[in-house]
């Protein structure tokens, strides 16, 4: 379910709470829709169970989960799925701009760039 890049800079139960803001807010999870265990999540990814709690527990705290006595970890029944894509497109914006920042870095030019990722949204 999730995408979990050990080695990157941004800590790991913060690429869980991004991953699901996304997920949510693109309508791939709905209301209701129950979470994988902390322990299923953990052992599947190989870290640490409380890394993965820490995750859920910000979530919760921001309303995107509730916990729901015996089952788990579900999407909040408040949380409002299908987000306009203006409100997708701002999720999107930190990556963008470390994407073009990473770029100019590179001194690549844009076009080629832009064809690259358009190959990638394809896929």
């Amino acid at each position: 379910m999730f995408a979990i890049q050990p080695t990157s800079a941004e800590p790991i139960y913060r690429q869980i709470v991004e991953q699901l803001r996304r997920m949510i807010a693109g309508g791939q999870l709905s209301a209701g829709d129950l979470l994988p265990s902390v322990r299923d999540v953990a052992g599947f990814h190989a870290i640490n169970p409380m890394t993965v709690s820490r995750a859920y527990g910000m979530a919760e705290t921001e309303g995107l989960l509730e916990r729901l006595r015996g089952k788990g970890m579900a999407v909040a029944a408040t949380t409002r799925g299908n987000a306009t894509q203006a409100q997708r497109m701002t999720l999107l914006e930190p990556q963008l701009q470390a994407l073009a920042r990473h770029a100019q870095e590179l001194e690549l030019p844009s076009d080629p760039v832009l064809r690259r990722l358009g190959r990638l949204l394809e896929d």
